[in-house]
């Protein structure tokens, strides 16, 4: 791209990072703050993340259908967040601790029932080409949008606006607030949070699909490179705001993008640390809202980390 088109490589390059890379922080990330919104934190969003990979890349290929691929990733992640809300309803039990082994059982079935799909080739994702105008290649390929990204911002104003402008989202925060005064309303703060948690896994799973089906567009076990930890971290920066979500998304697309914006004007010393970025971001960013003025403001009261 630098021999093409010169310096405006590396901006180009972090513009066409950011939206490519974010798509899956946005689905995971919106999905998880309404989970945290209702009191309930899900950790095993990087297994639900893998799994949504493999089963979208699965059936993809077996299907020739890559939108039957991400039915069927969302379907698996709605099973995952099912089952974490399931259990998370029961007597003594600890979300957290039950994320983390949702995390490992996600990515280790993922693994096992991945291993014939690693060579096969499935169908991937369309994408909107919004360079059709520019005669270079490389402008045309860093401006193609993939329709998931469009229907992630779609899903996170939608979302905004729920939670503040219905009754459902009123129910969600009402229930993530205070338990105790979401009962007194007659509320079933249990089947609330189910919901909100098999929807958080719903969207999970589409982000996993948009991995394995369009960006990077293949299945391997190592696909996810911890996105969905990271989602957790980056729904605390947000405050809780689906919206925020998207912004906070961006930024993160927009680190995982600088290494390879600086290689492509051969800068190379150091090439592994531009790839760290985005670990960084995330450690500095918890770091950042661990302080005494910011930690948890805005943070639902119900939810196992403010307690």
């Amino acid at each position: 791209m630098s021999d093409a088109i010169g310096f405006w490589g590396v901006p180009l390059a972090l513009l066409a990072g950011a939206i490519r890379v974010s798509t899956p922080f946005i689905f995971v990330s919106v999905g998880e703050s309404l989970t945290e919104r209702s009191g309930r934190i899900n950790l095993g969003l990087e297994g639900i993340l893998v799994f949504g990979a493999m089963s979208g890349y699965a059936v993809a290929y077996l299907a020739q259908s890559a939108w039957l691929g991400v039915l069927a990733a969302a379907l698996a992640g709605l099973v995952f967040g099912l089952f974490h809300g399931f259990v998370c309803a029961l007597p003594k039990v600890n979300d957290i601790a039950i994320g983390i082994a949702l995390m490992l059982f996600g990515t280790g079935l993922a693994f096992f029932f991945g291993k014939p799909f690693i060579q096969p080739v499935a169908p991937h994702l369309p994408a909107i080409s919004l360079g059709f105008w520019a005669k270079s290649p490389e402008v045309r390929a860093a401006l193609e949008i993939n329709v998931l990204f469009i229907l992630g911002i779609v899903l996170a104003l939608f979302s905004g606006w729920m939670l503040k402008n219905t009754r459902i989202g009123l129910t969600i925060r009402v229930v993530g607030d205070s338990a105790d005064a979401a009962r007194a309303l007659g509320i079933r703060v249990d089947r609330v949070r189910l919901w909100a948690t098999a929807a958080g896994g719903a969207m999970a799973g589409i982000g996993g699909a948009y991995l394995s089906l369009y960006y990077p567009g293949s299945w391997n076990e190592n696909i996810s490179s911890g996105q969905g930890l990271m989602a957790v971290a980056l729904v605390i920066f947000a405050r809780w705001n689906p919206v925020h979500c998207v912004y906070a998304s961006l930024l993160f697309g927009a680190a995982g993008a600088l290494g390879p914006a600086l290689q492509s004007i051969g800068i190379s010393k150091g090439y592994y640390l531009f790839y760290a970025a985005p670990y960084v971001l995330t450690l500095g960013l918890l770091i950042a809202n661990s302080s005494k003025s910011r930690a948890l403001e805005d943070a639902p009261g119900e939810l196992s980390i403010t307690k």
